[in-house]
C-alpha cells in the first residue's frame, strides 16, 4: 500500500486542527463544571475552589482524551466528506486505508505523548490536589508511604503522634515485621522509641512482644509485652498509600517492586500502568470509529446524526471499559487482560466495520 505524503500531511493537519478545537471545548466545559463542584465542596471559597479545579484539570484532560480524539476525528472526516475531498481522493484510486493509516498513526502518537510526557505532569498536579484537598477539606494527611527503607505509618492522638517504620507488612495477619515505633508528644517532643521483631494490630491497639524501649533517660530496657493505642485498621492501612493516578508512568514500575516487597498487592497499580500503555492503541481505535461514522455520508447528511452516533458509540465504549476495569480491580481478570481488552476489542471492531464499508 503506497501512501501519498501530500495527502497524509493534509489529513493530519485537518485532524490536528479539530483535535485542538475539541480539546479546548471539552476542557473548558470540564473546567467550568469542576469549578462549580469545587465551589460547592469549599462552601463558596472561590480561591480554593479555583486552585483545586486547576490542579485536577490535567488529570481530567487525560480522562476525556479518547472523546477528544473521537469527536475531533469525526468532525475532520465529516468536513472532508462534505467538501467532497474524500470522494475525489477515492475516485483517484486512493483506498480508505491509505488515508486512514496516517490518521490512526497520528492518534497513536497522541496517545504515546499523553502516556510518556503529559501523564507525569498530570500525576504530580493530582498528588498536589489530593494534598490540598486533604489539608483544607478533609483535614487529614497521608498516613502511609512506601520507600526502599520500608513502610512508614503515622498515627495521631490527643496526646501526640506515633511514627512507625516496618520492613514488611503481613496484611493477612495484620502484623508488622522488623518494626520501630517513634513516640512523640505534641507538637514534636520525642518521648520513646520501641524496637521489636514484630507488632500485631489488635482491636484498638498494637500488641508488641519482646520489645526494647529507649528513652532519653533510659537508653535501653527490655519488656515482654507492650501496647500502643491506635485507631488504625487493616483496611485503613491498605487503602492509605498513594493512588496509582498520582504516580508518574515512569515511576510506577519501581514503586510496584517496593510495594510488593513491603507486602502489599500491586494489582491496582499494575492495571493502571498497563491502561496507560494501551492508550495509543485506544486512541487509534477512536480514529477508526470516527471513520466508520463519516466515510459514507453525503452532502445531505447532517452533523447531528454523525455526532449522535459518536455519542452513542463513546458511551458504549466507556461503559464497556468501565465494566472490564471493575472486573480487573476486583481480581476477576488479570491486570494485563483488563487493561488491554477494551483497546483491543475497540480496534478489532472498528477495523471490521471499516473493512465492511470499504469492501462491502
Amino acid at each position: 500500500m503506497r501512501l501519498s505524503p501530500t495527502l497524509s500531511v493534509y489529513i493530519a493537519r485537518q485532524l490536528i486542527i479539530w483535535f485542538a478545537i475539541m480539546l479546548v471545548g471539552l476542557s473548558s466545559l470540564v473546567l467550568l463544571l469542576n469549578f462549580v463542584e469545587q465551589l460547592r465542596r469549599t462552601s463558596g471559597q472561590a480561591g480554593l475552589a479555583l486552585e483545586l479545579a486547576a490542579l485536577q484539570m490535567p488529570f481530567l484532560i487525560q480522562k476525556t482524551l479518547p472523546f477528544v480524539i473521537l469527536f475531533g476525528s469525526m468532525m475532520a472526516f465529516w468536513r472532508l466528506s462534505r467538501s467532497n475531498e474524500l470522494v475525489v481522493a477515492r475516485a483517484a484510486g486512493v483506498s480508505a486505508w491509505q488515508f486512514l493509516l496516517p490518521a490512526v498513526l497520528l492518534g497513536a502518537i497522541v496517545g504515546g505523548v499523553q502516556t510518556t510526557v503529559f501523564n507525569p505532569l498530570a500525576s504530580s498536579l493530582l498528588a498536589r490536589y489530593e494534598q490540598v484537598d486533604a489539608e483544607n477539606l478533609r483535614h487529614t494527611t497521608s498516613r502511609l508511604s512506601v520507600s526502599p527503607t520500608g513502610v512508614w505509618l503515622r498515627q495521631g492522638s490527643e496526646g501526640g503522634q506515633t511514627v512507625i517504620n516496618a520492613q514488611r507488612i503481613a496484611l493477612d495477619s495484620a502484623e508488622l515485621l522488623t518494626v520501630i515505633f517513634f513516640v512523640f508528644e505534641n507538637p514534636d517532643r520525642f518521648i520513646r522509641r520501641i524496637d521489636a521483631e514484630s507488632a500485631t494490630l489488635r482491636d484498638g491497639y498494637w500488641q508488641i512482644r519482646d520489645a526494647n524501649l529507649s528513652t532519653l533517660d533510659d537508653p535501653r530496657r527490655h519488656v515482654e509485652e507492650y501496647r500502643i493505642d491506635t485507631d488504625l485498621t487493616p483496611d485503613k492501612i491498605a487503602n492509605s498509600f498513594a493512588s496509582p493516578e498520582t504516580l508518574s508512568f515512569w515511576a510506577i514500575p519501581g514503586f510496584l517492586e517496593t510495594l510488593e516487597a513491603a507486602g502489599f498487592s500491586g494489582h491496582r497499580h499494575r492495571l493502571y500502568w498497563h491502561s496507560l500503555l494501551a492508550m495509543p492503541l485506544m486512541l487509534g481505535a477512536m480514529v477508526l470509529f470516527a471513520a466508520v461514522f463519516t466515510l459514507k455520508i453525503s452532502t445531505r447528511t447532517s452533523a447531528t446524526r454523525t455526532i449522535g452516533a459518536g455519542v452513542i458509540c463513546s458511551f458504549l465504549l466507556y461503559f464497556l471499559s468501565d465494566v472490564i476495569q471493575a472486573m480487573g480491580l476486583s481480581g476477576s481478570l488479570p491486570a494485563i487482560m483488563a487493561a488491554w481488552s477494551p483497546a483491543a476489542l475497540a480496534t478489532m471492531l472498528a477495523m471490521a466495520m471499516v473493512f465492511h464499508l470499504e469492501d462491502g
